[in-house]
């Protein structure tokens, strides 16, 4: 599989290509800019773009908004962002562009490599990882009216957890229960939020959007 990342820090940008190498990517390019990272993209159509949030020359949204531009012209290329800092409208911003293949996580999860791998896996192969903070400071922002208010508070639990991309067995061991209880859980959300019938990873992530509608 191939990569490119687009970070405007040289030496976490030297750090995740090692990372992303050990992973099996190979790195077809590293950019510090958007402009070059939509260039790369066109080039080189990777299976992942690796995107700082903030890049020259405003460092404000330029990753985000080349992400979007990505996930628009090249769906077949997953996108992961990385932040300094929690700002859930990028993530909401981005999953709402497509219900797959798409990350939103702190830079400091890069020192735990094996998670960080497990994460960058998981989304080039079209699942979703989103950091437990920002996960944590959507919670917080809920208001009422609100259709999660029907989910109890065990589901609740498991449906943050669905948002950080975590499988059954992942939920199983955080919350030291088993895999089948999860998938109780797991039917006892869809069926409280009403989602339409459709194949079960499809009707999983249409959960996690309900979650996170209403974020930015």
């Amino acid at each position: 599989m191939r990569a490119v990342i687009a970070e405007d820090s040289v030496l976490l940008r030297i750090g995740l290509v090692k990372v992303l190498e050990m992973a099996g990517f190979e790195v077809a390019a590293e950019t510090g800019d958007a402009e070059a990272l939509l260039s790369a993209v066109a080039a080189h159509q990777p299976d992942l773009a690796l995107v700082d949030v903030r890049m020259p020359p405003g460092f404000t949204d330029e990753g985000v908004r080349a992400a979007l531009m990505v996930r628009q012209q090249w769906p077949g290329t997953a996108v992961l962002l990385l932040s300094q800092h929690v700002e859930e409208r990028y993530a909401a911003d981005l999953l709402a562009s497509r219900t797959g293949g798409i990350g939103y996580l702190l830079k400091h999860r890069v020192a735990d490599v094996e998670e960080f791998i497990d994460a960058v896996k998981r989304v080039a192969a079209g699942g979703t990882a989103l950091d437990p903070q920002v996960v944590s400071q959507l919670l917080l922002r809920r208001g009422g009216n609100d259709p999660l208010e029907r989910l109890t508070p065990r589901e609740r639990e498991v449906l943050a957890l669905m948002a950080e991309g975590r499988s059954n067995a992942g939920i199983a061991a955080h919350l030291v229960i088993s895999e089948s209880a999860v998938a109780k859980h797991i039917n006892n959300i869809l069926a409280k939020l009403d989602l339409p019938q459709a194949d079960g990873d499809h009707r999983r992530v249409l959960a996690v959007l309900r979650f996170l509608d209403g974020a930015s």
